[in-house]
């Protein structure tokens, strides 16, 4: 089940109390004072887990909380400290404060950690406030206050290429010719109902990592259809690959899919309108082959005069032409990566944050 949006409720752990106690053994009437530390509370703690893909877990358990810490007790003991409560997320998440709608952390590295909620300190225990002129204190302290917060949790998948294209453009058939992703395909519109991710090989250093998103139709950017629930997911890919029915059966014009899908992206964000983009004339196998060549000639003019892009053509049922796609994608990729990598928001190394 792909879940990627949760509400959650998160409590760190109250500092143990400090204990008041004064030594009293048989031949010591009057030891002095030996009450122990209390234990500090356990943090909320996110940690980036790169094997995960989905909050179906957050969705079902609304409720986080970390182990208070235990109070001290009689000979100084300290008291233990509270078990930190561990949020394993995956790649992309987002955290918001669900009262201010602040961004508190954006987990984009597979090695990031963030505390979201600091554990209460452990209290003070009577014998360190004993001292030379002060010998029987009977003072402690009690342990810190536990930090309580409704969180918002957005998943926004980070791949490489995000697949886009009206329904049936032939975008899930795509993800199963370059990746061992297996989706459902059907011939009939909304077949895939959530983001399927696949990982392309094109050599032993060279991956792709892609997204197919559910079919986007026109007024996806105000809601209409799926799209509006998945175009934030774009947002995180580096190029979109553009997929459309070359000959698309219910007779609409290439040029004319292109341009409602392209309105879409400009319309949910500015940020979409800008992402680089390749255009992939897909299901080429099904033009005659007599009339192939001269329709796609046709075809891929029409988009350089009208549109001022060269789309490439493939067929992702044959797999006619998906090599060079990918070829192509990867180059535009990596000159994304490089001009601008996705830097965290938060640090690693189990960072602590001040919330």
């Amino acid at each position: 089940m792909f879940i990627d949006t949760a509400i959650i409720l998160i409590r760190s752990g109250k500092g143990g109390n400090g204990c008041m106690h004064m030594l009293r053994l048989k031949g010591n009437a009057k030891g002095g004072p030996d009450g122990g530390d209390g234990g500090k509370g356990g943090d909320i703690v996110v940690t980036a887990n790169a094997h995960i893909d989905t909050l179906v877990e957050f969705g079902f358990r609304p409720h986080w909380f970390a182990q208070e810490g235990e109070a001290g007790s009689k000979k100084k003991c300290a008291g233990k400290a509270g078990v930190d409560c561990i949020l394993p997320v995956p790649l992309g998440t987002q955290i918001f404060d669900a009262e201010t709608n602040e961004l508190l952390v954006d987990i984009t590295s597979p090695d990031q950690t963030v505390i979201l909620a600091h554990g209460g300190h452990g209290g003070i225990g009577n014998d360190r406030f004993k001292s030379a002129v002060h010998q029987t204190p009977t003072e402690f302290t009690p342990g810190g206050d536990a930090i309580e917060r409704q969180l918002r949790m957005e998943l926004r998948l980070i791949a490489d290429v995000g697949f886009v294209g009206l329904p049936n453009a032939g975008k899930s058939t795509f993800l199963r010719a370059t990746t061992r992703a297996q989706p459902k395909i059907a011939a009939y519109p909304f077949t895939t109902l959530a983001p399927q991710l696949g990982i392309a090989e094109l050599s032993d250093e060279r991956r792709l990592v892609l997204a197919d998103l559910p079919g986007l139709i026109e007024g996806a950017s105000q809601g209409v259809g799926l799209g509006h629930d998945f175009l934030k997911h774009i947002e995180r890919t580096r190029v979109i690959l553009h997929v459309l029915d070359c000959a698309p059966p219910d007779g609409s014009d290439p040029l004319e899919n292109h341009r409602t899908i392209r309105r879409e992206l400009a319309d949910f964000s500015e940020q979409l309108a800008r992402t680089p983009e390749i255009v992939v004339l897909n299901k080429v196998d099904l033009i005659p082959e007599e009339d192939r060549k001269e329709v796609l000639d046709e075809l891929v003019a029409r988009f350089e005069r009208e549109r001022g892009v060269r789309p490439l053509v493939a067929s992702g049922a044959s797999g006619e032409g998906v090599r060079p796609v990918l070829e192509s994608v990867w180059e535009l990729a990596r000159s994304v990566r490089d001009q601008s990598p996705i830097t965290p928001h938060a640090s690693s190394d189990h960072s602590s944050s001040n919330f």
